[in-house]
C-alpha cells in the first residue's frame, strides 16, 4: 500500500493534519489548566508525530512527500483552531465604553445573563460609562452582537482573564445560561 506514490501523500498528509491538530489542541488545553488531559492527548500527538516524520524522513527523495507533510501542517493549524473555536474554553471579560448615559446598557445586559459592573468614566470628551461584563466565551460573538446592537458607537476591548475569584459570577452566573 505504502509503494503506491499517491497513496504515501495522502496518508502522510492526513497523518500531519491530524497531529497538528492534535498539538494545537494540546496547547490550549494546556494554556487553559487542563493537565491531565493535555497530558494525555501528548501521548497520542507524539506517537502519530514520529509515524508522519518517519514516513517522510524514509523517502526524502521524494519531494512531493515533504510537500504533503507541509501542507498537511498548515492544514492542521486551520482545523485545530477551529475545533478550539468551537470548544470555546474559558470566560472573556471585555471593557465596554459608552456615552450612551440615556440607555441602560448594564440592565439589558443583565438581562441577557450576563455578569455587568459599571462605573462613571472620564475620557477626552467628557463624561463615559464604564463597563466590565464577563461571559464564557461560547457567549462571546453573541456578546459583542447585543453589544454594537445596543450602541453602535461602544468602544470594545476583550482579553481572557487566568483566574476568577468571588463575586456574584462565581455564586450564580457560571451555572446559568445567557438567553
Amino acid at each position: 500500500m505504502l509503494e503506491n506514490g499517491l497513496m504515501m501523500v495522502a496518508i502522510i498528509l492526513l497523518i500531519n493534519i491530524v497531529y497538528v491538530t492534535f498539538f494545537t489542541i494540546r496547547m490550549i488545553l494546556t494554556l487553559k489548566g487542563y493537565r491531565y488531559l493535555a497530558a494525555f492527548l501528548s501521548m497520542i500527538e507524539v506517537v502519530i508525530y514520529v509515524v508522519g516524520l518517519g514516513l517522510v524522513l524514509d523517502n526524502l527523495n521524494q519531494i512531493q512527500n515533504l510537500i504533503a507533510y507541509a501542507v498537511g501542517y498548515g492544514i492542521g493549524v486551520i482545523v485545530g483552531s477551529k475545533i478550539e473555536e468551537k470548544m470555546a474554553l474559558g470566560y472573556i471579560t471585555v471593557n465596554v465604553i459608552t456615552k450612551e448615559y440615556d440607555r441602560d446598557l448594564p440592565k439589558q445586559l443583565r438581562a441577557e445573563g450576563y455578569g455587568v459592573t459599571s462605573w462613571a468614566a472620564q475620557g477626552l470628551e467628557g463624561d463615559r460609562m464604564a463597563l466590565q461584563v464577563l461571559t464564557a466565551r461560547k457567549y462571546e460573538l453573541k456578546l459583542y452582537e447585543k453589544i454594537k446592537e445596543l450602541d453602535p458607537k461602544a468602544f470594545i476591548i476583550s482579553y481572557e482573564p487566568k483566574a476568577i475569584h468571588g463575586g456574584f459570577w462565581v455564586k450564580s452566573i457560571r451555572g446559568r445560561k445567557v438567553k
